[in-house]
Formats: C-alpha cells, structure tokens, sequence
C-alpha cells in the first residue's frame, strides 16, 4: 500500500491542475458550509478539507476521487460532537480533545480496514439501505438547518433561557454534592460546607448554565421539533433573506452556465450584498488565520477511560466513511473507464482523516459531486485531488480573516440545497412500485437515521434486509423444489430428460428438483418435505442447480436421507458437484450414505441404473 507515495504521473498536469483547481473551489463553500453544521465551527470543515483531500488523493486507490467532508460525515459527526459535548456539561473546550480523539481513531480503524483488505465487500450493501441512509441524512440536514435558516438560536433566546434557570440551579447544586462526597466532606450532621458553597453560587454562573442546557435540548432533529413552534415566532428576516436569496442563486444560476459553481457565486454574491448593504446580519465562526494548529492535546490529553465510551461513534464513522468513499470510487470508475483499488483508498481515507483530526479537521471521505467536477474538468491522476488540498490551504492563509464576514444565513442556504440534493429520488419515485419488503425497509432505514440515529439505521437496515432475503431465496427454492410422484407431473413441469422415463415408472420413484442454494433458511423445510414422501422405492436427488450448501443444508441432508434409508428407501444424487460435493465429503455423506457410484454424472447414468434396480427391488417383492 506504500507503493504510490513517490510514484506520480505527470503527463496530464494541465489537466490535473484545472481539474483540482475547479474541484477546491467547489468544495470551498461546502466545506465552511459542513464545518458549521458540525457544531466545531467553519475553520473545522476547512481544515478537514485540506488534509483529507491531499492525503486521500496521494494515497488513496482512486485517481481522480476529491476527497473532503461530506453531507453523510458531518451528520454523523453532528451526532458525535452534539454528545461528546453534553456530557461534558456543555463545556465545549474539555469536550474537544476528545472529539478530536474519536475521528483520529476514525481515520486508523480506516487504515486498518484497508490492510484487511475489506473494501471488496462494500459492494454487498443492499440498495434499500443506502437509498433509504441517504434519503434519512438529506432530510436529517434539512430540519437541523431549520433554525439557522430563519436566524433562531434557542441558546441565545432569553426566555429559554429563565425558563431552564431552575434546571440549572439543581444541576449545579448536585455538582455541589456529588464534589463533596468525593472528597469526603459531605456529612449528615454536617452540611455548613455545602451550604456555604450554595451561597457561593452566583447568578451568572446560573444562567450560564442555563445556556448550555437549552443548547443540549434544542440540538438535533427532536430539539428542533421541541422548539419549532417558538422559532415561526422569532424569525429573524434578514437572515432568513440571507438564506432565501442563497438558494436561488444556487439554483438559478446553474441554468445560466454550469461552468461556475453556484454554491461559490452565491456565498460571494450574498456575502458581498450583505456587508455593502450594511446588514445587520450574524457571521460564521471565526476563521483563525494561518496554518492550522497541531492539537497535541488528543495525546497529552488522553485517558481510555474518557474515549471508550465514543468508541463505537468512532467505527461508526469509519464504516460510513468506506461506504460513501467507496460508492463515489465507483462513480469515478464508470465515467473514467477504469478500476479502483478499494482497499489502497480505505488505506488514504484513513491516513487523510487521521492528519485532519490531528489539525482540529472534520472528518470526511470521497465526495461525489466534487469528483465528478474534477473529472469534467480535465483530471485524470490523484494529483488533481492534491492540487485541491494545496488550493484550500492559500484559501485558508490569504483569506482566512475575510471568510469570518460570511453570513451564517449563506452557509445555511447552501446545506439546505445539499440535504436536498442528497436524497436518493430514485429510490423514493419507485417507492410505491418496487417490492414491497424492500420499500419497508426504506422506510425504515430513513426513519431511524432522522429519528434515532445512523449507525442504528444502517444495523437494523442490514439485519432487515438479511432475513428478507432469507425468506426470499427461501421461497423461491420452495417454488422450485416441489417433491412430485412421476404419476403427478401436473404440480410440477418434468425436466426433459426425465420425461421418458416418467412414462416406465409410474409412482416407484420420487425425483426431487434442487434449484438455488441449500441453505439454513431452507433446511426445516427441506426435512418437512421429506417427512411428506408416500411409499416409494427410490428418491434421485438432482443436484444439477445447486451452486451451494451451507453447514445447516448440510446436516438437513443428512438427516432426511438417514430417514429415508430408515424406511428402505434408497436415495441416490445426480450430478452432485463443486462445493457441495465437497461437503458432501467432509462429513462422508459421500460415501457412507451415498456410495460414490450413486452420485450419477447425468440422468441418464442414474436411470439406465434405477431399470436393474427396480427390477431387483420387484423380484424380491414377488418372492
């Protein structure tokens, strides 16, 4: 995986070099635009984007994929954050070290994905539950831009704010407590100390923490819900302007040329009428100028104790990031003709999100859109995504200080059209046409990434969409598989070559259709069929259409054909071959129950057989 780091191709820099440089400045508002959604500030989602989309792009597996912080990563990220900060009691500075811990051990459970080679895997994520994420994390992003949308901030509304000042009284006062009994000062007989303590309490301290805890209860998509009646009523227009205007610029200028991004035109264009115009409007976060910091607090800083709990969060990310890196890979792959190499790109991935934690970086992973600008721009090797890094880094020094004057509105304008874009409408359109079980789990995938949370919904999704698929397959192989006396072919169509020896034989023999892979969500009923048999002399087995056999066919097998031969009833296979052969074998199947020379290679063999053997059988009886 080491191999790329000094091999460049140089041949196509014109072409790399427009490509990369088109790709940065589409992923300049958009970055700003995930930062500030994360909840660490606009300089976060910038810092991630340069990291991640130079490091990705000169180790990674796909040469053209512009890596950065996408709509996927930062929902999630959201999520983390949000929690990492509340149980820090809202204290965003002690809560950061450990943010930043979480996406750094993101990006090495990347790494380490990529040397167990499990990129090749992704591609058996079911479609119902990438639809229904997507669609989950484009209506996610909507109803949590709702409030910045239309400037309200519950945080900051007074109201809520005395509203929550009981709240906040008791909390520090169990503070109080729970201090003194760690340092065994709390005493029935005497509490002069807490109550000393209590009085040292003083107002601002109150509403202080008062503001942290509105903030805890209005974040995410049910705070939004908790407050959204109370934010229609505080709207703040020129915000809400702000935002308006974003998006139909965004929109309406993509009809004029195509050639400019929309997103850029309108975060400068809003931007620009915002200050010239002399607003009154509310900005980003501060953009830090210069080099971004090395935050070696994630080490001097780091306790076990204090990251476990997140450490799921962190494989969560990590996963999500695979998938929507590995989906874009896939994209770039059928407009450039060519092949990625999926466990290289987990390898860059993971290097990228790593260096950008260690900056104070979101994390992130392929991003589609800006790839496929890279590459109809003109890029064609991995060092369009570097040149894209490089660009955001001159960005970030030469202009760092000017981008702290973009309106909060813009950024919200641009992640509602990026929610929108985001959803899968493919699937959503077909939704009332394709098959049922797969709209359930659409449905519910979506549902549970908006309501609950995103790693739950893809689990759950995955689980669903494993037991319908065992019962799919299940039943389709009960469709084919129908045991039919030679008297009753009208249950069953006859496979031509058994069609002669139907006319001889009349009910002395059962044939049983295999047809489809026989496997543990087949075995009951396998056995159940078995049971079924009238009185007959001879059961074939026809083997011809089964590519596999799982440890529960296996024995399922087994069983039935010791009940059979419990009942003298002979069993012979035809065309038994490949895999299932082969664990035929390793529990002696064959020979013990079935000699080699009763696995017949075609019907044929089996019925020129079956002639001497009913014979034999029918002499005997008469005697």
């Amino acid at each position: 995986m080491l191999k790329r780091i000094f091999s460049f191709d140089f041949s196509n820099f014109r072409g790399d070099f427009f490509g990369g440089l088109t790709a940065g400045i589409v992923a300049l508002p958009l970055a700003l635009a995930f930062g500030e959604q994360s909840g660490l500030g606009a300089d976060a989602g910038l810092y991630g984007a340069i990291f991640i989309s130079f490091f990705a792009a000169w180790l990674g597996g796909t040469n053209t994929q512009i890596s950065g912080p996408t709509a996927p990563m930062t929902a999630v990220s959201m999520v983390v954050i949000a929690g990492i900060i509340a149980s820090f009691e809202g204290d965003r500075e002690k809560a950061i070290p450990i943010i930043l811990a979480v996406f750094f051990l993101a990006g090495i459970i990347q790494i380490v994905l990529g040397f167990l080679r499990i990129g090749k895997y992704i591609r058996y994520i079911p479609y119902p539950v990438v639809s229904g994420f997507m669609s989950g994390i484009g209506v996610l992003i909507i109803i949590t831009q709702i409030f910045p949308f239309i400037g309200y901030y519950p945080a900051q509304d007074q109201s809520n704010i005395e509203a929550f000042k009981p709240k906040a009284e008791e909390v520090i006062l169990n503070g109080i407590l729970e201090d003194e009994a760690d340092e065994g000062l709390l005493v029935l007989e005497d509490f002069e100390e807490t109550v000393k303590r209590a009085q040292n309490i003083t107002p601002a301290e109150i509403t202080e923490k008062a503001t942290k805890l509105v903030g805890d209860d209005s974040r995410g998509v049910n705070g939004t819900v908790r407050y959204f009646l109370k934010g229609m009523q505080n709207i703040n227009w020129i915000q809400l302007l702000l935002a308006l205007f974003t998006i139909f610029i965004i929109y309406g200028f993509k009809r004029i040329t195509t050639a400019v991004p929309s997103t850029l035109v309108a975060l400068i264009v809003v931007t620009l009428v915002a200050i010239f115009g002399g607003l009154d409007y509310r900005t980003i976060t501060e953009i830090p100028s210069g080099f971004p910091t090395f935050r070696g607090d994630i080490f001097t800083n780091f306790s076990f104790s204090a990251l476990s709990p997140y450490i799921f969060s962190a494989i969560a990310l990590a996963l999500l990031g695979v998938i929507d890196s590995l989906l874009t890979s896939i994209v770039a792959d059928n407009m450039t003709k060519t092949k990625h190499d999926p466990d290289q790109e987990l390898f860059g991935q993971g290097i990228g999100n790593s260096i950008a934690a260690l900056f104070g970086g979101i994390p992130g992973a392929g991003a589609t859109i800006r790839t496929v600008v890279n590459i109809n721009s003109g890029g064609q090797t991995r060092i369009s995504g570097m040149v894209a890094g490089v660009l955001l880094l001159v960005i970030l020094l030469a202009l760092g200080p000017y981008a702290s004057l973009i309106p909060a509105g813009v950024l919200a304008g641009i992640l509602i059209t990026v929610g929108i874009g985001v959803m899968d409408y493919k699937g959503l359109k077909h939704l009332f046409v394709m098959p049922r079980t797969e709209a359930i789990v659409i449905i519910v995938v979506l549902l549970l990434t908006v309501f609950w949370g995103l790693l739950e919904a893809v689990a759950i999704g995955m689980i669903m969409s494993t037991i319908l698929f065992m019962k799919k397959i299940s039943d389709v192989i009960d469709d084919k598989t129908d045991i039919a006396p030679l008297t009753n072919f009208a249950r069953e169509i006859p496979w031509k070559d058994e069609t002669a020896f139907f006319e001889r034989h009349k009910d002395q023999v059962y044939i049983k259709h295999l047809d489809g892979p026989l496997f543990f969500g087949f075995a009951s009923r396998f056995q159940d069929m078995i049971k079924a048999l009238p009185d007959i002399k001879v059961v074939i087995m026809r083997l011809d259409k089964v590519p596999y056999v799982d440890q529960s066919g296996l024995y399922a097998m087994e069983d039935a054909i010791d009940d059979l031969n419990a009942q003298d009833i002979k069993v012979v296979f035809v065309d038994a071959h490949g895999q299932p052969l082969d664990m035929f074998k390793s529990i002696n199947i064959v020979p013990n129950l079935i000699p080699e020379e009763h696995n017949f290679e075609s019907f044929e063999a089996c019925s020129q057989w079956l002639e001497g053997h009913l014979k034999e059988v029918d002499k005997i009886a008469m005697a």
